[in-house]
């Protein structure tokens, strides 16, 4: 069972625990492939078998549908598990690499090894999915881990804590539970690697934490998603495009990183987004949103007051929506327009289910508003003219661009999903997971044949004219042919032996003649 908070914030608490998980690490257990996949599938049954529960703790934190808890929490975790039982033996491999005239007959690859013990602090908005997605990627590497969930989602962070050391081996996989003092203490200690979802603020702080001992991290972070409707959209299109948008937008009212916040489009094209956009809600939620399930609240007074204190001092209209209530956290989907981008509400991530429209004359002047400003976690493009397409993927940065759909790219784990810039650095997600969390050693074999000792002499003292000259001839990088397949390299090296050892017998006959 996870400690209480008042334990897990002493010093000499964390200090035992890590020093305990090195030690684990230092047996070499978890470098065990068979090992890593019983975890795997004991991480896997503990989401299966308290899908009702894990649903009930959502229910408490978020008030989430549980349609959106069992789709993006629990199977986008199962399917994280599928994804990587398939192909860890691939992951652990080594990769051969191309070598030198001098290595020619030596062993050079590369080799995937854990880090050893690494940190996971997870966010709030998707409590499941984002503390044990990269804890899959972390045991897959063959790591011992500390994971910390949000104390922002209590029912959550006490169902992890008290279920999931019956499934996983806590000798090596620790959860630790607590407040922002927990985190600190934390932070406070060594780790081989930090892995961090969160706020951008925060993140600054993680970072600077970790640099303190030169620690790796992975930081994913979030920020403004821009969405860009093109006047190319034909009107057939919109009423799925408006599908898309208002389903990514309002899932688990809004507090998604990868929400698209805020629309460019063109005061021609807004007049068919609104009318459409405000069907679909009614389609999705009915006539009032706070009285069906399928719609969540925010997770807690604070970010209440931080939206609604965006609604009040935003300078644009609430053209649909606007309806709040303290006592349940509820704020109604919402739609703003003529909002400026010197607005309060342009100038932090929304989380929260309100949706800024910001009018620009075309596709170059949303580009030139999106390239202004920090680059985004997703950026998001609904057009049908495929130059526009190429533009935007050659002209803009952002962790991912998505065109004509929202949030779906981060469903694929053959996709990285990571930020850049602002909204994050790293990546994980299917096999990217087992790379964050394994370190690239380089590995050069030799051996001890006499001919590649002679070429390779040239390098030793005393030094003169003619050793450099050969020696840069031998180092020097050459476009070779591309190599046969290795059917064609054997059947070629069986014919020059038999046309070798044909040539050689007649040689002989004619000899004795």
């Amino acid at each position: 069972m996870a400690s209480t908070v008042s334990s897990t914030s002493s010093v000499d608490y964390v200090s035992a625990l890590i020093r305990k998980l090195r030690q684990e690490y230092g047996n070499g257990r978890t470098r065990s492939l068979d090992y890593r996949k019983e975890q795997l599938r004991r991480l896997y049954e503990f989401l299966s078998e308290n899908q009702k529960l894990i649903i009930e703790a959502l229910k408490q934190d978020l008030n989430k549908p549980w349609f959106e808890t069992i789709m993006v929490e629990v199977d986008f975790v199962l399917n994280e598990i599928r994804g990587t039982l398939h192909n860890i033996e691939q992951y652990v491999q080594k990769k051969s690499v191309s070598k030198s005239i001098p290595t020619l007959f030596d062993d050079a690859f590369v080799w995937k090894e854990p880090y050893g013990l690494v940190l996971i602090i997870g966010a709030w908005n998707y409590p499941i999915q984002i503390v044990l997605g990269p804890l899959v990627g972390a045991i897959a590497a063959g790591n011992v881990a500390i994971i910390k969930p949000s104390e922002l989602a209590p029912a959550s962070s006490r169902l992890i804590a008290e279920l999931l050391p019956r499934y996983l081996d806590p000798q090596s996989y620790q959860v630790v539970v607590g407040d922002a003092l927990v985190s600190q203490r934390l932070l406070e200690q060594k780790f081989d690697y930090i892995f961090f979802t969160g706020s951008d603020r925060i993140g600054r702080l993680v970072h600077q934490a970790a640099a303190q001992n030169l620690t790796p991290t992975t930081l994913e972070l979030g920020g403004k998603s821009p969405l860009y409707v093109d006047s190319s959209l034909p009107k057939s299109a919109m009423r799925i495009a408006c599908r898309r948008i208002v389903w990514g937008k309002m899932m688990n009212a809004g507090q998604t990183c990868i929400a698209p916040d805020y629309v460019l489009c063109s005061i021609e094209t807004r007049a068919e987004l609104l009318e459409n956009i405000v069907q679909v809600i009614a389609e999705f939620f009915g006539s009032d949103p706070k009285e069906t399930a399928d719609f969540g609240r925010i997770v807690n007074r604070h970010h209440f007051d931080r939206l609604t204190s965006l609604l009040e001092t935003s300078s644009g209209k609430t053209y649909y929506g606007g309806v709040t209530d303290a006592k349940q956290l509820y704020i109604s989907p919402t739609i703003l327009i003529d909002v400026q981008p010197t607005d309060p509400i342009m100038k932090e991530e929304i989380f929260g289910p309100i949706f800024p429209f910001i009018t620009v004359r075309n596709a170059q002047e949303a580009i030139d508003f999106i390239n202004e400003r920090p680059k985004p976690l997703a950026l998001y493009l609904f057009a049908q003219d495929d130059n526009l397409v190429d533009r935007f993927i050659v002209e803009t940065s952002s962790g991912a661009l998505c065109v004509n759909d929202v949030v779906l790219h981060c469903s694929l784990d053959s996709l990285p999903f990571g930020g850049v810039g602002q909204s994050g650095m790293g990546a994980y997600h299917g096999r990217y997971s087992y790379d964050t969390f394994s370190h690239d050693k380089a590995v050069l074999v030799r051996g001890f044949n006499s001919v590649l000792e002679k070429l390779g002499s040239r390098r030793y003292p005393p030094y003169d004219e003619n050793k450099m000259k050969r020696l840069l001839r031998l180092l020097k990088k050459r476009q070779f042919p591309p190599v046969p397949s290795l059917n064609v390299l054997i059947a070629s090296m069986v014919a020059f032996f038999i046309g070798w050892l044909l040539h050689s017998l007649i040689a002989s006959d004619q000899s004795r003649c």
